[in-house]
């Protein structure tokens, strides 16, 4: 296993895996530096094909990379064809060795298993995403491949870096759309010291919603991207690049 990447603890049923990635340990030159896994950032693509393929080295099959629009759409990989791009903000399967990608650079990424290990599902949770219910589709596609009520599996999740509840400001129109949805969202929210700001708790809203669809074995939600500098972080660096949380069925 190369610098780049790690296998978090958490139980996962014996036939699923799951890799994150940070920034280090790449090709791509500042301010990408240097594992930067995101074509659509200005980054050198030679440099980010060269990072792809030592990624691909390491997984059991190609990634499934989604265009990412900040929505709540959910791409069903069982049916993917090999080679297209997605545009959707979650993928679920059920297929062994098809590996799910989800990039980010301070939004939340969302891995999801059944227990017995036979679905997977990975969102990308922005606030945007979150707010437009992509846990909510994501948790409801992988429920869709369960053939009966009988046979309805628990899922838990697993909740990767993005930006801490210290380091995320957004005005009061984002508090709005969480606490208009869900009063008891306010907590997740505190002021900050510029008037009209709040400091959001992604994690907390994220979890929010989960235990709402009913995923109550939840890990992960301790890390910023914003203050550890291991990560790519957009609200800090701007221009920056992209890592990315996988997820798979093995064989």
């Amino acid at each position: 296993m190369f610098e780049s990447l790690t296998k978090p603890s958490w139980p996962l049923p014996a036939n699923i895996d799951i890799r994150l990635t940070n920034r280090h340990g790449g090709f791509s030159l500042e301010p990408y530096d240097s594992f930067n896994l995101g074509t659509h950032v200005g980054d050198d693509p030679n440099a980010v094909e060269r990072n792809r393929d030592l990624l691909r080295s390491r997984l059991p099959n190609h990634p499934i990379w989604l265009n990412q629009v900040h929505g709540h759409e959910v791409f069903d990989a069982d049916f993917w064809d090999g080679s297209s791009i997605p545009t959707a903000d979650a993928t679920v399967t059920t297929k062994i060795n098809q590996v799910l990608a989800i990039m980010t650079a301070d939004c939340l990424p969302v891995l999801l298993t059944t227990i017995d290990g036979t679905i997977i599902g990975a969102a990308h949770a922005g606030w945007r995403g979150l707010a437009s219910g992509v846990i909510e589709h994501t948790v409801q596609a992988m429920r869709s491949k369960m053939a009966t009520q009988e046979q309805q599996q628990p899922i838990k999740a697993y909740l990767g870096a993005a930006i801490g509840p210290q380091s995320f400001e957004v005005g009061e129109e984002v508090m709005s759309v969480f606490v208009n949805h869900d009063p008891q969202t306010s907590k997740s929210f505190q002021p900050s010291k510029r008037a009209g700001k709040y400091m959001a708790d992604i994690y907390a809203l994220a979890k929010n919603r989960l235990k709402a669809m009913g995923v109550d074995e939840i890990y992960g939600g301790d890390e910023c991207t914003y203050k550890n500098r291991n990560f790519f972080s957009y609200r800090r660096d701007h221009v920056t690049g992209r890592m990315v949380s996988l997820i798979w069925i093995k064989n």
